[in-house]
């Protein structure tokens, strides 16, 4: 089984992540896409987010219907900050050994992962893959892994990635990345504007009922 990680605060969840989401599990072959909420993410502190319970919700209505997405509240098990690495363990304690994860990530934060809690270890425990936009001229990752480091991977064309001493492969994948951010949706929301279209309909509702975004 492979199974696709794809975390964030989804704050709330939009069409660009469902969309990244249905791309990658067909570039990949992916059995699941599994979406994990974060409690609270490292970088953020408690309060700048949204509860749990509303973007747990949020995310449920958005991806039903679709038998290869499923919702895991993992994180919120731990509650505390979401470290990457621990999310990982923990699911491949709770299924099987030989599950084989991909952990989806975007260009931007995979070229801050020397910052992530035991990143080496992250490595060796799940693949990545790494959303790029079309026409993006992957160059590696030498200048954004150690060298000493870098230098565990081979390019293998079977992959079509590059494969490190762990047996895990890191690839980068040309998708469509939409110009939907969840914070352009909540500051539209403040100030009374349409969000049509930048989040499923029953999405939009669930916001309008419960208040959420508003001053």
């Amino acid at each position: 089984m492979k199974w696709g990680l794809l975390g964030g605060t989804f704050d709330p969840v939009h069409f660009g992540h469902l969309r990244v989401a249905e791309e990658i599990r067909e570039l990949l072959g992916l059995d699941s896409i599994l979406f994990l909420p974060a409690f609270q993410q490292p970088h953020k502190t408690a309060g700048q987010t949204t509860s749990f319970e509303h973007r747990e919700k949020m995310l449920r209505l958005a991806i039903a219907g679709n038998k290869y997405f499923a919702f895991s509240g993992i994180e919120k098990l731990r509650e505390g900050k979401s470290y990457s690495v621990e999310t990982v363990e923990y699911i491949l304690n709770k299924y099987q050994p030989d599950l084989s994860l991909y952990f989806i990530t975007g260009q931007d934060a995979f070229q801050t992962i020397t910052t992530w809690k035991e990143w080496q270890k992250l490595l060796a425990l799940c693949n990545f893959a790494v959303l790029t936009r079309p026409g993006y001229e992957n160059k590696g990752f030498q200048d954004i892994l150690p060298p000493d480091f870098a230098g565990n991977y081979i390019y293998e064309q079977e992959a079509d990635g590059y494969r490190g001493t762990a047996g895990k492969v890191i690839c980068f994948r040309s998708v469509t990345l939409l110009d939907i951010s969840s914070s352009a949706i909540r500051e539209k929301v403040r100030k009374g504007k349409s969000i049509n279209y930048l989040t499923p309909e029953d999405v939009r509702h669930y916001i309008a009922r419960n208040g959420l975004y508003r001053e």
